[in-house]
């Protein structure tokens, strides 16, 4: 108490002050970050000391909100350039996109292909379904174990065991389901479960150890669980696994641009966008044995709105899987787009969206916290304008 940064500092750097606890031990978040820069200036194979000074810790982050929940040994923030796609109409309403990027020319060429949408009449997107997974790894004595376990958790009556320890962690969850994948002695169980406006990873996570524990006593004292997660979740890298059963929100977005939009818009042909289509989206990416990726470019626009709107960037891998179908209609006149996303993890409560400016991205888009009236709707609601950005985007 009393001490100066410059006091605090020498403590920091003789080790009297652990760094990674500055905000615990100041109770000053905004000091903590200062007190950090100052320290990681002197380290070693910073490269320069001089280049802290373009990363800005001032006026733009609270840091309070930050800590705990964000991120970890803060000495600053990256701010990035948001711009606007739109409007979109979509599903009825009308909407302006935000998306964060520094890829040039990616908004303009979004709004344009909202114009194209919406001077069309719009597209229309559907939930086909919803549900996060958690895939823990257990090991058994035996494959017949690990095959027993399986069958006990394939059996109906048994799910209802599972889904009240789940339902014991929280208020807003609910366990949908549960596949056993065996291999050998280990068992892999995907537990998909309802989420509510959240993302839900933390939320699943907690509610799958409870399962786990309770049928450690009743049923299986001889399980062993090796991770919480086994990879058949499977978060954040592309698998098949979410190409065919889904993970978070499948949606499915389409829309039909007339001919003269086409050609005033988009500056090419009904006929030359379906056989490019063909020839890139779909034959291309067989032949470089794509898994997920039959789309022109639908990660950068997914991961320029999940970070304009506090998503986990990270998980555009899975969320970008993406089909784009191109075909002539009305006779070949007009061109009808659709594009199918099976495993788009959205959330508008927890994790980003407690930052101020992503909150008001989701503002922006009427979506931001929980749904007061019908709980996910929010969430569910923002899926949909994610795929109905990837279409404008030319997915």
């Amino acid at each position: 108490a009393g001490l100066s940064d410059e006091q605090l500092l020498e403590k920091v750097c003789a080790n009297e002050l652990p760094v990674h606890a500055l905000e615990k031990s100041l109770g000053d978040c905004a000091r903590a970050v200062r007190v950090r820069r100052a320290w990681l200036a002197r380290q070693e194979g910073l490269g320069s000391a001089d280049a802290l000074e373009g990363v800005p810790h001032e006026g733009g982050l609270d840091y309070d909100v930050v800590h705990g929940a964000c991120a970890e040994m803060v000495f600053g923030y990256i701010p990035l350039p948001v711009g606007v796609a739109g409007p979109l109409r979509l599903n009825g309403k009308t909407y302006h996109v935000p998306l964060a990027t520094v890829e040039g020319a990616l908004i303009a060429s979004t709004r344009r292909g909202c114009k194209a949408i919406t001077e069309s009449g719009g597209a229309s997107a559907a939930v086909l379904k919803q549900g996060m997974t958690r895939a823990p790894v257990m090991r058994f004595p035996s494959a017949m174990r690990a095959a027993a376990f399986a069958a006990w958790m394939h059996e109906p009556s048994n799910l209802a065991v599972a889904q009240a320890q789940f339902a014991t962690t929280t208020r807003f969850g609910r366990l949908v389901s549960a596949h056993v994948t065996v291999a050998g002695r280990y068992a892999y169980a995907r537990f998909v479960c309802a989420t509510g406006d959240a993302m839900g990873m933390n939320m699943v996570s907690k509610g799958v150890s409870a399962i786990l524990d309770h049928l450690q006593q009743i049923a299986f004292p001889d399980m062993s669980l090796l991770g919480l997660s086994g990879n058949v979740c499977c978060d954040k890298k592309s698998a098949a696994v979410n190409w065919v059963e889904g993970r978070g929100y499948s949606v499915v977005v389409e829309a039909t641009i007339s001919g003269e939009v086409v050609e005033r818009v988009l500056k090419t042909t009904v006929a030359a966008a379906c056989e490019l289509n063909v020839a890139k989206n779909l034959i291309g990416s067989a032949m470089a044995g794509a898994l997920g990726g039959f789309n022109a470019h639908a990660s950068n626009i997914v991961t320029a709105l999940y970070l304009a709107c506090g998503q986990d960037a990270a998980q555009n891998v899975e969320s970008s899987q993406c089909i784009t179908l191109l075909e002539p209609t009305n006779g070949g006149v007009d061109l009808h787009v659709s594009c199918t996303m099976p495993s788009i993890e959205v959330g508008t409560v927890g994790g980003g969206t407690i930052l101020r400016p992503q909150r008001a991205c989701l503002e922006m888009l009427g979506v931001a916290g929980a749904a007061p009236n019908e709980p996910g709707s929010n969430a569910r609601e923002l899926a949909t304008i994610v795929a109905g950005a990837v279409l404008a985007g030319g997915a």
